[in-house]
């Protein structure tokens, strides 16, 4: 038991790291400057459901994708690695200002779930998940952690206004190179993996 909520406990922290809270954050409150509340518990409520919806149906049927374009998991993780140090050089390079976006219209899935919390890298990193696991067990231990990582996103655009009074412009954008980083370390590990299971 003890071993699962290890599990779920990384791959969550793997999976909201990849969502890019920083970036979403500063677009959602850009974004919903001219709403409610109501509307902004709506919005944050149907991002997060958006979220968990594409990370599952990737999660559990992105296999299908190997089969109709004839790749290997080792070229998709060398692929979705390469992204994903594309990501993290964008998320060091980030600023809020560079989040801004209209709030004329709804907001949530388009571009708060696609593309800022489900990018390619993120995409290309839960299809690998997904092939990757065996197992009733495994599978579990993703599709839980989607939906914990789904509920952090939720909860995280809920307080956004106190978090953004508490961090600022100059907490999120240090936030947002501290998840370049580690989104950094989880590529090397990505493409790594994929190199030495291609040499074998």
């Amino acid at each position: 038991m003890d071993n699962y909520l290890v599990a779920i406990l990384a791959t969550t922290t793997k999976l909201f790291a990849l969502m890019t809270p920083p970036a979403v954050l500063s677009a959602f409150l850009s974004g919903t400057k001219q709403y409610d509340e109501p509307q902004r518990r709506k919005t944050a409520l149907k991002t997060s459901c958006a979220v968990f919806i594409i990370g599952i149906v990737l999660f559990f049927f992105g296999n299908t994708m190997f089969s109709v374009f004839g790749f290997t998991l080792d070229a998709f993780r060398i692929g979705s690695g390469a992204l994903l140090f594309i990501t993290a050089v964008a998320l060091m390079n980030d600023s809020p200002d560079k989040n801004k976006i209209s709030s004329d219209e709804d907001i949530s899935v388009v571009p708060l779930a696609i593309p800022l919390c489900m990018g390619p890298a993120s995409i290309g990193t839960i299809i690998v998940m997904g092939t990757s696991s065996v197992g009733f067990a495994a599978n579990m231990v993703g599709a839980v952690s989607l939906f914990v990582a789904s509920s952090g996103i939720y909860a995280m655009l809920l307080c956004a206004k106190s978090i953004a009074k508490v961090l600022k412009n100059t907490g999120i954008a240090i936030l947002s190179k501290l998840t370049g980083l580690l989104i950094s370390a989880i590529a090397a590990q990505v493409v790594f993996t994929g190199i030495s299971a291609f040499l074998k």
